[in-house]
């Protein structure tokens, strides 16, 4: 299969292919006698662990840990556990930041009267302070 066909079949940016086997997530295809790369099903269930890994939010350091766990079938699942968990974390720390981004951005929006822009709430907060 060629680079576009896997990169179309997990709706992956060429340029993103390549660039995973730059940094090592996914391994050099071989090279057809027109010097083409030529994946196999091995490259396309391999950056379908990526693209899903990525959506779901992982870095790409998580992701190549994970790939080294899912690699070696015999390692301890708490390895996968801790990379997730440490994850999920993240994702409610930024879940609690956004809740109060939105409490502050609807307070705003609340507390606007709804007048000029002179007299606008929102652009005054978001304007810099006044130096002395």
């Amino acid at each position: 299969m060629k680079i576009g066909e896997m990169a179309s079949a997990t709706r992956t940016n060429i340029e993103t292919v390549r660039y995973y086997e730059k940094i090592g997530l996914l391994p050099p295809p071989a090279r057809n006698t027109a010097n083409y790369r030529e994946y196999g099903p091995e490259h396309l269930a391999r950056l379908s662990f990526i693209r899903r890994a990525r959506d779901l939010g992982f870095t790409l350091d998580q992701v190549r840990e994970l790939l080294g766990l899912s690699d070696d079938r015999k390692k301890s699942c708490a390895a996968v556990d801790a990379i997730a968990t440490t994850h999920l974390a993240e994702i409610n720390r930024k879940i609690t930041d956004l809740q109060a981004l939105r409490g502050e951005l609807s307070r705003l929006i609340g507390d606007c009267r709804k007048g000029t822009v002179a007299d606008c709430l929102i652009l005054e907060t978001l304007a810099p302070a006044r130096l002395a």
